[in-house]
């Protein structure tokens, strides 16, 4: 590791699961094969969000079997957003590490992003390549630009959710969405605190089960809605806040 030396940060990894049955146990090995090659203090949480699958079972399997593992279980489903905010409250250790469930990413490639972390507060990972549908290629991309747009953010790839970050950072952010209208929220809060953000590239994988819950025809409206009070609260009401103040 680049300037780093094992166990200078404890690391708490989490992942949002829902309906994630075939992957939540690669998920837990992966990031365990990683987390032991990096730092001495770790723990590993996986959210729960009332799946209906066996997603649930198996992540309290997992966590008899290895005493770094906890689950936290959501009795209903809070979306996405809940799913996340459960999981950085939750977090106890220097760094808060995360990525979905679903292994479209590859827990392992953390160790590309703990190196950095070292001269910033976030490492936020960007994809190389999107492997998916064509259709969820193409909003991705258009979701990307749009907010990138809209919310001036600096960040090139805004729902490549794989992320580290200092726990610090969240001390004075108040997280509202309960939608994947949360990345949006959480890194455009995040930028305005002036912390300080690097990214590295991570490959992204097609999906082996499970369905998503964002790019869903049905939910785009609620997506521009959420999109639509995040923007009014962070570019309008705080620039009027700025002047007025």
């Amino acid at each position: 590791m680049i300037g780093m030396k094992k166990g200078r940060y404890s690391i708490s990894a989490f992942f949002p699961i829902y309906n994630d049955e075939c992957t939540v146990k690669k998920m837990v090995m992966d990031a365990l094969s990683v987390l032991r090659t990096i730092t001495d203090d770790y723990e590993i949480i996986l959210v729960d969000d009332c799946s209906i699958d066996k997603s649930g079972r198996i992540a309290d399997s997992l966590a008899k079997k290895y005493r770094q593992v906890r689950v936290m279980h959501h009795r209903k489903n809070r979306g996405y957003g809940g799913a996340l905010k459960t999981g950085i409250t939750s977090a106890r250790k220097d760094l808060i590490f995360y990525t979905d469930g679903d292994a479209q990413y590859d827990a392992r490639e953390l160790a590309k992003l703990y190196p950095l972390i070292g001269n910033a507060d976030v490492v936020n990972g960007y994809k190389i390549k999107r492997h998916d549908v064509l259709y969820r290629i193409v909003l991705g991309r258009l979701y990307n630009a749009f907010v990138k747009v809209m919310f001036h953010m600096k960040i090139r790839d805004i729902d490549c959710d794989f992320r580290l970050f200092r726990r610090r950072v969240f001390k004075d952010i108040t997280l509202e969405s309960n939608s994947g209208v949360i990345c949006v929220e959480m890194m455009k809060k995040i930028q305005l605190t002036g912390a300080r953000i690097a990214e590295v590239p991570v490959h992204h994988y097609e999906r082996v089960g499970g369905v998503s819950q964002f790019f869903k025809v049905m939910k785009i409206s609620s997506v521009f809605l959420g999109l639509a009070k995040q923007w009014w609260k962070l570019m309008v009401v705080r620039k009027l806040q700025e002047l007025a103040g």
